[in-house]
């Protein structure tokens, strides 16, 4: 993708379950963008306070005045969950770049045995069919690898940033970690990053 400049727009649209850390890392990704001297709003779409619920984010760079994104307009997708991922592709522009969770954290229907739980390739499938650009990492397993599950959301903005979707550098992600997140969890969170760059 196109660098960013600060006269250039980007839209990025996040969404998770709770639990998950979506909101840390829309405020990572928006500490980053300020650390770039980008023009940088962001702001919670839709969150649940309980584990499990449905969040959805945006940051938006380039000059935005609004924290919102509408359908069909979001230049970069962040999933923290497949599933989530698959309903939020409405979101995207035809030819966006899509990054996601491969780990599914079932919602209450489908753990109760009232809904099922779509497989993995046909939820690829769908989102290849919208997507310029998509990747499924298991970030469940590269949190895990770097000290802690809930860190899977920094690895993924790693891969977002190694692959050129973001317009920044892991560098100026490495310093929105130390500036924003509490010291006892920077340092896990700063080998996530590199394992989410790294795959």
């Amino acid at each position: 993708m196109e660098e960013c400049t600060a006269r250039q727009r980007l839209r990025i649209y996040f969404t998770g379950v709770g639990g998950q850390g979506t909101l840390t890392a829309t405020t990572l990704l928006a500490g980053a963008a300020m650390i770039a001297g980008l023009d940088v709003v962001a702001g919670e779409v839709h969150g649940m306070a309980q584990r499990g619920g449905v969040v959805e984010s945006v940051v938006l760079l380039g000059g935005w005045r609004s924290p919102r994104v509408d359908f069909g307009e979001a230049d970069v997708l962040l999933g923290f969950e497949p599933l989530e991922t698959l309903r939020g592709l409405p979101y995207l522009r035809l030819g966006g770049a899509v990054f996601s969770s491969s780990d599914p954290l079932p919602p209450v229907g489908v753990s109760l045995g009232q809904a099922q739980y779509p497989e993995l390739a046909v939820i690829e499938e769908k989102i290849r069919q919208i997507a310029g650009l998509c990747k499924f990492l298991p970030c469940r397993e590269l949190g895990l690898a770097a000290g802690s599950a809930q860190s899977g959301n920094t690895a993924l903005l790693g891969a977002a940033c190694a692959a050129g979707a973001l317009p920044f550098g892991t560098d100026v992600l490495e310093r929105a970690v130390k500036n924003v997140l509490s010291p006892g969890i920077q340092e896990v969170n700063l080998k996530a990053l590199a394992l989410g760059a790294a795959a």
